[in-house]
């Protein structure tokens, strides 16, 4: 059986490339979704793993493991590749919703993703203000602790 396909925040899966309190909810997700992500998220998520180790909150090998876990992810995920639209769409996202750039990014490639119509279509974000957006948009919104 395939599973459903949901679009993640960048911060949903770094849960998965590094054991926090997160992890458990974002592995149950994973066996439920296939990721659909944006262009930028495996460079956000090797930040946030660098940040980590630069804070000595893990370690060489947990660093060397997590990039390891996250090039298998980048195996199995949807890219949403970036372009003059949603940069544009994006720009008018911040006018509408207190975002992020980065967070304004994601959200557009999740509407490029369901093609405008997110209606039904699931969104796993472990960001508030993302979170409120994509709700505000119309996404299922399953939030990370």
């Amino acid at each position: 059986m395939k599973k459903a396909t949901a679009f993640w925040d960048s911060g949903a899966l770094v849960p998965l490339c590094v054991r926090e309190t997160a992890s458990g909810p974002a592995e149950s997700y994973l066996r439920k979704y296939a990721p659909v992500v944006w262009w930028g998220s495996s460079v956000e998520i090797h930040s946030a793993i660098c940040r980590l180790h630069r804070e000595k909150e893990i370690m060489d090998p947990g660093k060397k493991g997590a990039i390891a876990r996250l090039a298998l992810l980048g195996r199995g995920w949807r890219e949403i590749l970036p372009g003059d639209h949603l940069r544009d769409l994006a720009v008018q996202l911040l006018d509408e919703y207190s975002l992020r750039a980065a967070d304004s990014l994601q959200l557009v490639a999740a509407l490029t993703w369901c093609d405008g119509r997110p209606a039904g279509k699931s969104f796993i974000c472990a960001d508030k203000r993302l979170s409120t957006a994509a709700k505000a948009i119309g996404f299922v919104v399953h939030e990370l602790p």
